[in-house]
């Protein structure tokens, strides 16, 4: 072997270039002349191997007698098959680490090496066997033979995609989506193990297991009309249809990813499913009404039986007249309604829906049975967004949150607190961004948006969240510590949380400040009354006998929480007959069922006073 004169003969040191700190830490070990490279036959091109790239070679290791220590090419007695690593990924030894970024495609050359280059080196990430002669200098002869740009799909480097020609769009298959693809496989020798002679593309569905799982997660990152070669290594090739596995070690896929047909399944349990039959215009999801729309669609309803009975179809029933429906408002199936937001204008979607979301909860066709699963078959005709409040005037901007205020009431009013939660939300968060620019409309502004606050409340309370109604009350509050209102609806909340001394604090403040809400807060105090009663009652039919054991009999008394659960669960079911809720999100809201609390929680401080009456303290008894 004869060594580059000049330049071409040099030791070499770490290149400048981001790396870990581990990485660098390594690359201190080199020195002048403990890494030397020699030329056996230049490389094509210019291009020389970067990190994150996947570089393939062959490999003999020699001493510096020449006699052969280990090889991959088989006339040296190797497997003939190359290795195939991810530069700055891969565990490799130093010296190739630093070497191989030197060579051209094409190149041999050989690179000798002193043992704390190889694997003499301390702590070095690549093992061999003992008989191995790890404390000698070493000369390593290297044929690159590729390298390009790879994404890596699995952190131990097991599945590895090459991209030959880039696809369409971003979108890429995901379960349990329904793929067509062309697929050929070979192992790392380049035998052919699978070949496209097929007359169809293969067909399969993600996530069922019907091709090796390297493969599909190879797939899982392609987009529409890419080609790409897929290298899986064993731990990741598991038995599957599309082909045998025994034997292999690795298999390099060529994918040609011909088309994919978007299956969703939309509460993650398989009962409301979303398959795309037809594909729409535009991008997904930003060209989708993802946000409340005016939507347009023509749908056949289909019953889940065997003659798949048609219960309705707006071409044939509605005079080829497509529905016409506002987002987010409930005039649809709740199952219909989430599918087509997630539907690009043009596209046709087949659903299948469980009954309690389609018309358990809707009314039903007088030709749909109670608790039937239908189908729909569902095409988004266009849609138009809301009115982008970007450059409006005040007054304008003032107009469009009535509106918006409006429909949320009118949900409200059908029970729908939840929509009717969202809008009035919708508003407060586009008046984050709204200037009032007088006295005048900072008023109107700041009246507006504690009346949507007080209206979010409402619906909290109604869905049984006292917690968060309280919050809402208290933005409120924080800005106008008077606002009678507001101290009512959050005395309210803390009645039905349990937190009684907390609701007559409110009560109380709001006949202090106005006079004229003294006979609300009166009404508010004497419910409040009974509630302490009745669980003060059953507080103490609860401790009942209690005292009466001798000492030492009890060692800790143990209460059931749930009694006193049942107890305000009566009293705001007692309440709800005597008072009337109204329906507008601005009436008040008196009948709500608290969060599960402990028992102090309910009849603190009545409930100390009750027990310090009995001459107990606390609750362990001796």
């Amino acid at each position: 072997m004869t060594m580059d004169d000049g330049d071409e003969e040099q030791g070499y040191v770490a290149q400048k270039k981001k790396t870990s700190s581990e990485e660098e830490k390594r690359k201190k070990k080199i020195v002048p002349g403990s890494l030397m490279k020699a030329e056996m036959r230049p490389g094509q091109g210019d291009c020389k191997p970067a990190d994150s790239d996947q570089v393939v070679y062959h490999c003999t290791v020699r001493t510096l007698e020449g006699v052969v220590v280990e090889s991959t090419k088989s006339e040296y007695g190797g497997k003939g098959t190359p290795i195939r690593h991810v530069m700055g990924k891969s565990k490799m030894i130093l010296g190739l680490l630093e070497g191989i970024p030197t060579m051209l495609k094409g190149e041999i050359a050989i690179f000798k090496m002193k043992p704390e280059l190889h694997y003499g080196e301390s702590d070095c990430p690549v093992t061999v066997p003992d008989n191995f002669p790890k404390d000698d200098e070493l000369h390593f002869q290297i044929e690159l033979l590729d390298f390009c740009k790879v994404k890596v799909i699995s952190d131990d480097l097991g599945v590895v995609k090459k991209v030959i020609t880039e696809g369409q769009g971003w979108e890429s298959p995901r379960e349990p989506y329904e793929v067509k693809a062309w697929i050929s496989a070979k192992t790392s020798d380049g035998k052919l193990i699978l070949s496209q002679t097929q007359k169809e593309p293969y067909f399969f569905t993600f996530g069922k297991s019907e091709v090796p799982k390297g493969l599909e997660m190879g797939i899982g990152t392609m987009t529409r009309g890419e080609k790409a070669v897929i290298y899986v290594t064993k731990k990741y090739l598991n038995g599957s249809p599309l082909m045998p596995i025994e034997g292999l070690e690795e298999a390099h896929f060529e994918v040609d990813l011909v088309h994919f047909v978007q299956v969703r399944d939309m509460l993650g349990d398989g009962r409301l499913v979303k398959r795309r039959i037809r594909d729409g215009r535009g991008d997904f999801p930003m060209d989708c009404p993802l946000h409340d729309s005016l939507l347009r669609i023509h749908y056949k309803g289909m019953l889940l039986n065997e003659e798949n009975t048609v219960f309705y179809d707006s071409k044939v029933d509605n005079n080829d007249q497509p529905l016409e429906f506002s987002s987010g408002e409930g005039l649809v199936p709740e199952g219909l309604e989430m599918c087509v937001r997630l539907m690009l204008p043009g596209e046709i979607a087949l659903v299948t829906c469980p009954p309690d979301y389609a018309y358990d909860k809707f009314p039903r066709p007088a030709n749909v049975p109670e608790g039937a699963h239908v189908q729909w078959e569902i095409e988004l005709l266009g849609f138009e967004m809301p009115k982008d409040w970007t450059g409006l005037s005040f007054r304008d901007i003032m107009e469009e949150a009535e509106k918006i205020r409006g429909t949320g009431n009118r949900l409200f009013k059908e029970g729908k607190f939840e929509l009717a939660k969202a809008k009035y939300d919708k508003v407060l968060r586009e008046f984050n961004h709204v200037n009032p620019q007088s006295d005048e409309e900072g008023k109107e502004f700041s009246d507006t948006r504690n009346l949507l606050n007080l209206n979010v409340a409402a619906c909290y309370l109604k869905m049984r969240d006292c917690r968060k109604s309280i919050e809402a009350c208290n933005k409120v509050l924080d800005a106008n510590p008077v606002h009678i209102k507001a101290l009512y609806r959050r005395g309210m909340a803390y009645m039905s949380s349990g937190d009684f001394e907390e609701a007559r604090c409110d009560f109380k403040k709001m006949i202090s400040i106005d006079k004229s809400s003294e006979p609300d807060a009166n009404a508010a105090l004497l419910k409040l009354k009974q509630n302490e009663q009745e669980v003060e009652r059953k507080a103490r039919k609860q401790f009942k006998g209690l005292f009466d054991k001798k000492p030492g009999e009890i060692a800790e008394s143990e209460i059931d929480d749930r009694g006193v659960d049942q107890i305000v669960q009566e009293n705001h079911e007692n309440s709800a007959s005597k008072e009337s809720s109204g329906g507008d999100a601005q009436e008040e809201v008196f009948e709500e069922a608290p969060p599960r609390m402990g028992l102090f929680s309910y009849i603190w401080p009545t409930g100390r006073r009750l027990l310090s009456a009995l001459g107990v303290q606390r609750c362990s008894i001796l």
